[in-house]
């Protein structure tokens, strides 16, 4: 299996608002980036969107290394809260219903076929990957048109 490295970011004016998401995916000397947006959504939406999005580029099962500024996503996977969420019909420990289970769902199969180690890293720190998405991510969310 081929190891690819990703970092995602997620940006929001307004939560709810216009949102970005960026991806960059590196394999060996190969880059390709993605990014996306829309008009009326959340920072959440937007960080979960970016991994999906960078999960579902790859064409085969990898192993990928996700790195993430997303405490709410990275947990999610590593505190093992999804499988909460599934074993409980998608409801919190609160009995609420998930937020943003579509995203969650189709986050869910993407990691079955690959396997994914989540990797926090700190927002708007030292880290030229990281920050390079973030400002994809943030000029993503600026072509969205304000409504």
């Amino acid at each position: 299996m081929k190891t690819i490295t990703i970092y995602t970011d997620g940006s929001c004016e307004g939560n709810p608002g216009r949102g970005g998401w960026a991806a960059i995916l590196r394999y060996n000397k190969y880059e390709r980036t993605l990014s996306g947006g829309s008009s009326d959504t959340t920072n959440n939406r937007m960080e979960l969107t970016a991994a999906l999005k960078a999960l579902q580029a790859l064409k085969t099962p990898c192993i990928v290394k996700l790195h993430t500024d997303s405490q709410y996503l990275k947990r999610a996977f590593t505190d093992r809260w999804i499988e909460r969420w599934i074993s409980n019909g998608w409801r919190t420990a609160a009995r609420e219903p998930v937020k943003n289970q579509d995203l969650w769902h189709e986050l869910w199969n993407e990691t079955q076929r690959h396997r994914v180690e989540w990797i926090k890293v700190k927002a708007h720190a030292n880290n030229k990957h990281n920050n390079r998405v973030d400002k994809l991510a943030v000029a993503a969310r600026n072509r969205v048109p304000r409504t």
